[in-house]
């Protein structure tokens, strides 16, 4: 279930996904307030977010956080978990989780669909789309006004200010620009 490429100290967060039967809602509701307490006893376990059906839909969904593939790891494989799977069967089937971490894939997630990361050569190129011309700007506009300090220091700020731009502003713009081309199944 995990990606043998992610670092052990990397956050990670699950979705689970559940469709219940019907008239069944309040026993899976109860099922997952056990699962839940269950989980958040565990180490390494960061929280849990539910989302609930809208109007007559009848799948659920769980944004599980771990500290690390390990706990999770640890989790997926524990007796406790175990025992709470087969408790949910009589009302409720589960798709298999989808894994996602809080590097890069992050920038690249389709809000509202359980849609895999883009490939990574296309995470890269994007990503060199939408830093290029920041450094160009900042190396042309910015960079001479700190070339009085110290390398450390000077270096510290490009970082410091394109970080946050990327992930706030330019790489969802850039997703929902692109989503065509990075997201072609979807």
């Amino acid at each position: 279930m995990t990606d043998s490429s992610l670092g052990s100290r990397e956050a990670v967060t699950v979705v689970f996904t559940w469709e219940v039967k019907p008239g069944k809602e309040a026993e899976f509701e109860r099922w997952a307030h056990g699962i839940e307490t269950e989980a958040a006893a565990f180490t390494g376990h960061k929280g849990v977010t539910w989302l609930r059906p809208e109007g007559k839909g009848s799948r659920y969904y769980a944004i599980v956080r771990f500290a690390d593939t390990a706990t999770l790891d640890r989790w997926m494989t524990s007796p406790q978990r175990a025992s709470w799977q087969r408790r949910v069967e009589p009302f409720g089937r589960s798709a298999p989780p989808k894994l996602t971490t809080t590097g890069l894939e992050t920038w690249f997630n389709v809000p509202g669909t359980p849609a895999r990361p883009p490939a990574r050569w296309k995470m890269s190129l994007m990503t060199i789309l939408a830093v290029y011309p920041f450094a160009l700007l900042y190396d042309g506009l910015v960079a001479e006004h700190f070339r009085s300090w110290p390398l450390p220091w000077r270096t510290a700020v490009f970082p410091i200010f394109l970080a946050p731009l990327l992930t706030y502003a330019v790489m969802p713009w850039l997703s929902r620009v692109l989503r065509r081309w990075l997201y072609p199944e979807a």
